[in-house]
């Protein structure tokens, strides 16, 4: 595995796997491009010089393959196969000692399970999931937390410093995956609080872009005050473009982790059914924020 001059390859070209590829490409990387949909990727290829293969063609010449995929079912069947992909697993394709980097947002004992199968097959395995959103992987200013060997971490910095800002190593393999879903855990909390406390106070006369300006310079003030509120929730953009059904899929994580450890976690358990809710009675792929429409209609 060449980490000096990686043949990269980055499989996902969605609204993060897109912007995280551009970057690698502007850096000089010799980068590989794959996406379930080819003309996105053939698009990208022509945009910024990069190489789309099929599915099928993905292989042994690479040292790095960056995963950006919904979940880890479908992680699971780019690395395995299945019925859906069609073909055998990439992971039966790639050479001894080449590293796959799973940025998605997977279930942590899920990523330990593939850890140990793609370690039968002499393959690394790292899980780097990320947070900041498209903005932030615009700009290449993500915060990642990576879990796995501490070694091949320091290795891969120099790599993922060209996406984040804020390089966390977490611990041992899943640990990446396990501290994202609690970190959405808190960032969901936090924006169910503060769209509830804005309806009481609207109801009760205060203004809004009020209120959220008064929590802001107080000890309410939270990431969803500081850079939601106003920018996607009362402007009625709610474009941030974190989907409503990937955040439930977050929490429904961290509860199962809670779960498993049979520690209780009253707070976590209602969030989780509140956002539950939410997904079910909305049109799939609405935005994260509109979580304030649904609590507006529970009054």
């Amino acid at each position: 595995m060449d980490l000096q001059q990686p043949r990269v390859a980055v499989i996902g070209l969605g609204k993060m796997g897109w912007p995280i590829a551009r970057n690698l490409s502007k850096n000089g990387l010799r980068l590989t491009i794959n996406d379930a949909d080819m003309d996105v990727a053939k698009k990208f290829a022509d945009t910024y010089g990069a190489r789309s293969e099929s599915f099928e063609c993905l292989g042994e010449d690479l040292d790095v393959v960056i995963l950006m995929l919904p979940n880890g079912e479908v992680v699971n069947s780019v690395l395995f196969g299945s019925e859906t992909i069609g073909s055998s697993g990439l992971a039966y394709r790639l050479s001894k000692g080449s590293l796959v980097i799973d940025m998605s947002s997977s279930e942590p004992n899920g990523t330990r399970e593939r850890g140990h199968a793609l370690a039968e097959l002499d393959i690394n395995f790292m899980d780097a999931p990320v947070s900041g959103g498209v903005k932030k992987a615009d700009s290449g200013e993500l915060t990642i937390m990576v879990g796995g060997d501490e070694l091949i971490f320091e290795k891969i910095s120099p790599l993922l410093a060209i996406l984040g800002e804020k390089l966390f190593y977490v611990g041992p393999l899943g640990a990446g995956h396990a501290i994202k879903a609690l970190n959405n855990y808190v960032s969901a909390a936090g924006l169910v609080a503060a769209s509830d406390a804005v309806q009481i106070a609207r109801h009760f006369g205060i203004e809004p872009a009020i209120a959220v300006d008064v929590l802001n310079a107080s000890s309410g003030r939270n990431n969803s005050t500081e850079v939601k509120f106003k920018q996607y929730i009362l402007s009625e953009a709610f474009n941030s473009g974190f989907s409503l059904d990937l955040m439930a899929k977050d929490l429904r994580i961290a509860l199962s982790m809670a779960e498993e450890m049979d520690r209780s976690s009253p707070v976590l358990e209602t969030c989780s059914e509140l956002w539950s809710q939410a997904k079910n009675s909305m049109p799939e792929g609405r935005d994260h924020t509109e979580i304030f429409h649904f609590l507006n209609k529970i009054e």
